[in-house]
Parts: C-alpha cells; structure tokens; sequence
C-alpha cells in the first residue's frame, strides 16, 4: 500500500501542532495562534481535513475515569497466514469497542492488538469470544499494564 505523502507548509505545519495539541479550538482562536487570518485559516484546515491529513478530531477520555482500568497489549498467530485470512482476522476484531487498535506485524506474531477493558473478568470474555472460539488463532500472548508513563496522540510534522 503505497500513500503518498502530501506536501505541508510551515502554515499547515503550525496549523496541525495547535489543533493535535488542543482540537476544541474555533476558528478564530486557531487563526490567532498560528498567525494567519481567520479565512486562511478555514480554508487551510479544509484543504487539511479533505486531502486526509487530518483524519478525525476526537476527545481522548481518561480510561480510569470511565472505567475501563486494564489495558491489555496482545499479541495473536495465525495458524494460516494468507492474505484472506489475515483480513478476516481484522473484520473479527474491528467491531469490538474493547480492541482500540490493531497493527499487522513483522516478524514476530502477525498482530499486536491494544485492548482496554474494565477487569480481568472482562479481559477473560473477551479473550474467550474473539480468540479462542476462532478457528484460526493459534497463539495467544498478553501483557498488561501495570502503569502508564507516557502516552501521546500527537506526530511530530
């Protein structure tokens, strides 16, 4: 899969570190921190947002404070390693609102999945539902955070 990279002026470079920094901003607060006019501004956010640079504009929530406490970073192997398979893997987990992300991977496991669960409990039912009642997962490795020291949202450009 080959993307091409687009093209960012030091406008649009300072653009994308105020809103990965604080996405809540209007318009004409984002104008006034990165020194253009408020038309500019739009107009420039726009091109961001259709070209795909900007993907989404989301609210981070605190896990804790909503209740899902136990972050789980799993790695899966696939008995069989074929393109069609490795996306019905994919279709399997990309419903579930406990999987927050899911990277194909290379050597090692063929996934790494970031999981985020309220308990073991619920760790376990999931464990249950989407590996081992899967005919085609034939390995299973989790870890589990015991702290968070760092985590950022924000690419550098």
């Amino acid at each position: 899969m080959n993307i091409p990279t687009v093209e960012l002026d030091e406008v649009d470079r300072r653009i994308l570190n105020a809103l990965q920094a604080d996405a809540s901003l209007n318009n004409a607060e984002l104008a006034r921190l990165v020194h253009v006019s408020p038309p500019t501004c739009l107009r420039r956010v726009k091109q961001l947002t259709d070209s795909g640079v900007i993907a989404r504009q989301v609210a981070i929530l605190s896990p804790e404070m909503v209740g899902a406490r136990l972050t789980a970073i799993v790695e899966i192997t696939l008995d069989v390693q074929a393109a069609e398979r490795m996306e019905e893997f994919e279709r399997h987990v990309a419903d579930q609102e406990a999987v927050l992300q899911c990277y194909r991977v290379s050597p090692g496991p063929d996934f790494v999945l970031v999981v985020q669960v309220a308990d073991m409990p619920a760790y376990h039912a999931l464990a249950h539902r989407l590996f081992a009642t899967h005919t085609n997962v034939r390995n299973v490795k989790a870890y589990f955070s015991t702290f968070r020291s760092k985590f950022e949202t924000r690419i550098g450009v």
